[in-house]
């Protein structure tokens, strides 16, 4: 009578079977891992894209209200505040200026020029944000 080899080969096709179960365990942890990874650069992608919109829009706030001031021919306020809603909020635009008190190499102080400033500020996801400017404006009289 010959041997049952089938009973011989059980152990060993156990052994193959739990070993392609890791495999696979192993192989949809890194996939899972892939996933999440990209998931989380994705999200990066679109939080400095919206932070890039919203600076964009700010600078381009400034940018107006610096022509403004440039145009007119009077002398610009000393203070003065807007609020300006925006698609992404509320933004605060300050506007100061000063006599710019600039002196000649002679110490002759030059009369005329004024200092602005602006200022906006802005919230983004809860943390406050600003950006300013500073210009020369020059008036006669």
């Amino acid at each position: 009578m010959q041997p049952d080899r089938t009973r011989d080969r059980k152990p060993e096709i156990r052994g193959q079977t739990a070993f392609a179960l890791y495999e696979v365990l192993l192989g949809v942890m890194i996939f899972a891992v892939g996933v999440i990874a990209l998931g989380r650069a994705v999200e990066n992608c679109l939080n400095a894209s919206t932070i890039s919109a919203e600076e964009s829009i700010v600078r381009q706030i400034l940018s107006d209200r610096m022509a403004v001031i440039q145009a007119a021919p009077v002398v610009p306020d000393a203070e003065k505040e807007f609020k300006i809603d925006s698609s992404y909020g509320k933004i605060t635009l300050i506007q100061t200026s000063a006599p710019a008190e600039l002196t000649e190499p002679d110490n002759t102080l030059v009369s005329g020029i004024n200092l602005v400033t602006l200022t906006a500020r802005w919230q983004h996801g809860g943390a406050p944000q600003s950006k300013q400017i500073q210009f020369y404006v020059y008036r006669s009289g």
